[in-house]
């Protein structure tokens, strides 16, 4: 029997034969646990540079997932690595493990499943795109600060049985563990035979969806899509888009209007330069270049090169010319407005973002759900602007309005003009079937698409619905079902209303009255507001174990005591909403370009209030408290 060992490098590019000794002493002290896991009695060892040619790579179902799946998993040397053992022999695979859940790679485990007789896979967990108490669970980078990325290790077998293929076995290494606990685990298992003294190998079954881990339920496919980008026969939303991609954030959002203005002018002159560069450049005789990220000069304090749509312009010699018009207000993450320049050139993709916030359309409220969501706190959270592509899987808006402009739009009565006179046709989020289907199952009640719309946000924050559908929920958009009466509709329009409006509105909701440890302050000497409530980093009260999420520190000036435990209950992308505060409300400079992005700047300059982080911390308690208020007060579930 052959047996092949693949160490896939997590995160990295393509690995140089020539590593230096002392990188490849440390890479085998790194992965020598790992490799114990399987004793060979032949192993060929490869690294990140397995061949990527020949048509033996690209046949059977392996071309299928290359064809489908966007981002592959190391499909091509796997592919190889399965033609070198032929039809009897073991692969060894260390590699990222997000193919084991995604609903991205269904076509990968479903080819796997085919391929191989045996399938084994030791899951080290250690994602750290994750946040708050499930990165805390996650436990250490098997890998160290060299990725961020969960790890797992695959045995594939190929052996007499494989027509019968599918025989997969998980195991998972455990929560909270460290690096070190990991690593010391491996070694004391050695074996997948030490795996089975434990009795710790889970049999896993796979569903029609291909799913290994965390199987969707079939009933969920009985209720409406939310929306589709595949023209589904029906859908509750016409249409939805992600936040808006940038590839250059810190240049394009800040705090400070004008220093995005100062920026961004600096950013489109140096790129004007540029190009008149690549002028003289191919006047003087020279070949266009064939590559222009290679021509231009990388200098990051006067511009980043990352994403956007600028290089077949700029190789046409089109000049950008800035436009002050663009600056607007936006969110950045939750609970965080900052200013966003919208130059097309400087921003990869807005998706679908203008047709939901054209300039100077009118309030448009839509429902932001949250990408790759793992059962940790709301799924959901209501914006009223422009919103910015969230970290760790993006965010989907589903808008009350949609807006076209008029020459493109057909039938439509309903117009809006904006401050420079352009008219938009305006036509509803939620789509005329949407709303039939609902009501048709509440005779005698009128429902309107404003109701139906909050009643969609009030569900998607039911405790009930979320834990049932969990496992659906982290995979693909949601479906919203009909409940059983037409009072517990009611009840979820009612409560979504409520919602929406205090997670749009929540600048303006009363602060909680915390107590400030120095006594208080409208008897304080604040004769220079902006310096004594100049803010540069949060703490709590205490670290490590023994945090005290009661106390926390704004400044040397201000400390707040008496903040109450629940509040930190509403969870919103991830983490709490008050560590969203406390994580935006600072002042940090981005290491490349060198810019100051000071959430001090926004107080002073937009809010003229220094102490807006402060109340801002104070309002986002309020809000919090309430909306788990409202969360604990929803129907129970029970659905049609």
């Amino acid at each position: 029997m052959r047996v092949t060992m693949i160490q896939a490098q997590p995160e990295r590019k393509r690995q140089d034969r020539c590593v230096p000794c002392a990188e490849k002493r440390r890479r085998q002290a790194t992965t020598r646990p790992l490799r114990g896991l399987i004793r060979p009695t032949r192993t060929v060892c490869l690294t990140a540079d397995a061949p990527r040619s020949g048509k033996s790579l690209f046949n059977g179902q392996f071309q299928a997932i290359l064809r489908s799946n966007r981002r592959p998993l190391g499909e091509c040397r796997i592919r190889w690595a399965s033609d070198r053992v032929a039809d009897c022999g073991v692969i060894g695979i260390v590699t990222n493990a997000g193919f084991i859940d995604s609903n991205s790679a269904d076509g990968m485990r479903a080819a796997l499943a085919e391929e191989f007789s045996s399938i084994y896979i030791f899951h080290l967990r250690g994602n750290q795109r994750t946040s708050g108490e499930e990165s805390r669970r996650e436990g250490g980078k098997i890998f160290g600060a060299g990725s961020r990325a969960p790890i797992a290790i695959t045995i594939l077998v190929k052996g007499s049985n494989k027509d019968q293929g599918g025989n997969i076995k998980f195991f998972d290494i455990g929560d909270y563990l460290s690096r070190e606990e990991k690593l010391r685990k491996i070694s004391e298992l050695q074996t997948i035979g030490g795996i089975d003294q434990i009795d710790g190998w889970a049999q896993v079954t796979p569903n029609e969806k291909f799913d290994w881990i965390n199987q969707r339920g079939d009933s969920f496919d009985e209720y409406l899509l939310m929306g589709s980008k595949k023209n589904a026969a029906e859908t509750l939303f016409s249409s939805f888009s992600n936040g808006v991609v940038t590839g250059r954030d810190s240049w394009v959002y800040g705090y400070s209007r004008q220093v995005i203005i100062d920026n961004c002018c600096s950013m489109v002159a140096f790129y004007n330069q540029e190009i008149e560069r690549l002028t003289e450049y191919v006047s003087a005789g020279n070949p266009e270049p064939e590559n222009i990220q290679e021509f231009v000069k990388k200098d990051l304090s006067r511009i980043s090169w990352g994403g956007g749509n600028w290089q077949a312009s700029f190789q046409k010699r089109k000049k950008e010319d800035f436009d002050e018009g663009l600056v607007r207000n936006s969110l950045f993450r939750p609970y965080t407005k900052m200013w966003h320049y919208g130059g097309k050139r400087f921003n990869h993709s807005f998706y679908s973002m203008e047709q939901l916030y054209p300039e100077g359309a009118s309030y448009n409220p839509a429902i932001m759900i949250k990408g790759n969501w793992r059962g940790e706190g709301q799924i959901a959270l209501m914006v009223d602007r422009l919103v910015c592509l969230q970290p760790d899987g993006g965010a989907q808006c589903f808008p009350m309005r949609l807006y076209n402009a008029a020459a493109e739009s057909e039938g439509v009565d309903l117009f809006s003009s904006d401050a420079n006179g352009a008219t938009h046709a305006v036509r509803d989020g939620i789509t005329d079937a949407g709303l039939k289907h609902f009501q048709d199952a509440y005779s005698g009640e009128t429902i309107t698409k404003e109701d139906l719309f909050y009643y969609v946000y009030g569900l998607l924050h039911s405790e009930d619905y979320r834990a049932k559908y969990s496992d659906n929920l982290s995979k693909e958009l949601p479906r919203i079902p009909r409940v059983k009466t037409a009072a517990d509709f009611w009840a979820f329009s009612r409560a979504g209303r409520t919602l929406g409006d205090l997670h749009v509105n929540y600048e303006t909701v009363e602060p909680y009255p915390v107590t400030i440890k120095q006594g208080d302050l409208r008897l304080a000497d604040t004769k220079n507001p902006e310096a004594f409530y100049r803010v540069t980093k949060w703490a709590f009260g205490k670290t490590g174990k023994d945090k005290d999420k009661t106390t926390v520190i704004y400044n040397p000036n201000i400390t707040m005591q008496d903040v109450p435990l629940e509040a930190y209950d509403y969870v919103v992308n991830g983490k709490p909403a008050l560590e969203w505060v406390m994580e935006r409300q600072v002042v940090k400079t981005d290491k490349a370009s060198g810019i100051e992005n000071d959430a001090n700047r926004y107080a002073n300059e937009t809010m003229n209030n220094p102490a807006y982080p402060m109340e801002l911390f104070q309002r986002v308690i309020t809000v919090s408290l309430r909306t788990m208020e409202i969360v604990r007060a929803l129907p129970k579930l029970e659905v049609m």
